[in-house]
């Protein structure tokens, strides 16, 4: 099961990453409206999601009965466990809020809800959070890859991921701008 989460995290981060950065070409007004492409981008992605939460609450039930039946948590050891759990639990209530804030069913329409400072809030969090869970489980995720010289590849990935997500969170308040001043 570790092996296939770890797959399809791959899959999940990839499509993440297309739909942020057509996202942020979206929020800065360089494209207008969605796709059918985009459209099937973003349910791919929350299907993707939704197997990832489910199995992440299977592994970390797992582990909980583990130690339950141990009698012995070792919480400080096991701190960079519980900030990869809280972090996930965190992604998962900002992409709800994310979807919330991003889509509005008037007829056949989508239109956009109103995007004010506490939106703005909400999403440059959900970035926040989404860089811990990411950057939190890059190694594990390349361990259980198989790649054991993941060393040489991690100074790369957390900076393409840094770049990805800080032009996220400038296309966020960009799109925050053209709702309060223009």
């Amino acid at each position: 099961m570790r092996k296939f989460n770890a797959v399809l995290s791959v899959t999940l981060l990839t499509v993440f990453l297309v739909h942020i950065i057509s996202g942020i070409f979206n929020l800065c007004g360089f494209i207008s409206g969605g796709s059918i492409f985009l459209t099937a981008l973003t349910h791919t992605m929350e299907l993707l999601a939704a197997i990832h939460l489910v199995i992440g609450v299977k592994l970390t039930a797992n582990s909980v009965i583990a130690v339950k039946k141990s009698g012995v948590s070792y919480f400080k050891e096991n701190k960079i466990f519980w900030i990869r759990r809280i972090s996930g639990a965190a992604v998962i209530f900002f992409i709800v809020c994310h979807v919330i804030i991003f889509t509005k069913k008037n007829d056949t329409a989508f239109r956009l809800n109103y995007f004010g400072a506490v939106q703005l809030v909400s999403q440059i969090l959900m970035v926040l959070s989404v860089a811990v869970h990411v950057l939190t489980n890059i190694k594990p995720l390349m361990l259980s890859l198989g790649i054991s010289r993941y060393k040489s590849f991690i100074t790369d990935i957390l900076a393409v991921l840094s770049v990805i997500l800080l032009l996220s969170g400038v296309g966020f308040t960009v799109y925050y701008f053209r709702w309060t001043f223009i």
